[in-house]
């Protein structure tokens, strides 16, 4: 059974959707099998991973709105392992529709438990909003990421996330876990950068990840080519992080692999 993570966070511009894209991209590079699912109205991580979603006929909108199996409209990427169900701009009125339907918390959990078997990992980008699809992302979710952005108003906001995962805990689903918190954007050169990493890990300590995403030209070039960073330029220092913050997950849930070469004993001469 494949674990769900959302990437959630209500502000814009927090590093968002370019952690959900990549952190997929680097799951599927270590040979996890991931489906990136776009559950933001933009479509950007659509569009980061090489599709135009211009050209998207059939989206997540058609698998909430009208129960479509969403199998029938996973993409495969030129990432191997890596599978994306798009966005597109309909899912702005997916809200509106779903208001006066039952269980409407709930559409989102229903169509991922058709596909949840076929993926080791599920990575859902949540809209920058606390609204009906987000709800629905961390209903269905087993665990929610928070990127924060190293930046003067870093903590704004973070408190009512952090209540809204609490309500969605008590009353929706009461198995979802903060995978942890991200800090994205960290410019090593600058003492601001210095003073929020700090203030966030001692606020939320076990809370926050050993990862830290440093601010990369790659990183913001990659989008433009319809490329995740990993494919851009491999070795550039946002591809590494991204990896590194991969691996941190795999080893926080127990679920880093040994390659079959590194299992057998060697032999003395």
């Amino acid at each position: 059974m494949g674990k769900i993570i959302a990437i959630a966070n209500q502000k814009g511009g927090v590093g968002k959707t370019t952690t959900a894209m990549n952190l997929a991209a680097s799951l599927a590079v270590l040979e996890y099998k991931t489906l990136l699912i776009d559950a933001d109205p933009q479509a950007n991580a659509t569009s980061g991973v090489g599709f135009d979603p211009r050209n998207i006929k059939t989206s997540i909108y058609e698998c909430i709105i009208n129960q479509s199996n969403p199998k029938e409209h996973i993409l495969s990427t030129e990432t191997p392992h890596l599978y994306l169900l798009p966005s597109h701009i309909d899912l702005v009125g997916a809200e509106i529709e779903m208001i006066h339907l039952p269980n409407r918390e709930r559409m989102m959990k229903n169509v991922l438990e058709k596909i949840k078997n076929d993926y080791e990992f599920i990575i859902i980008d949540c809209s920058p909003s606390l609204g009906l699809i987000t709800i629905n992302s961390l209903t269905a979710a087993d665990s929610v990421i928070i990127p924060v952005q190293c930046e003067y108003f870093a903590l704004e906001g973070l408190g009512k996330l952090l209540n809204t995962i609490k309500i969605v805990q008590t009353r929706l689903n009461p198995e979802l876990d903060i995978e942890g918190i991200l800090l994205t954007m960290y410019d090593s050169r600058l003492r601001l950068s210095n003073q929020v990493v700090e203030e966030v890990k001692t606020h939320f300590q076990q809370m926050t990840f050993n990862t830290i995403i440093q601010r990369n030209t790659k990183l913001g070039e990659a989008p433009s080519f319809g490329q995740t960073v990993i494919m851009h330029d491999a070795s550039s220092k946002g591809a590494t992080n991204y990896l590194n913050l991969a691996r941190e997950i795999l080893q926080k849930n127990n679920l880093t692999r040994m390659k079959n070469a590194d299992k057998k004993i060697p032999v003395a001469s």
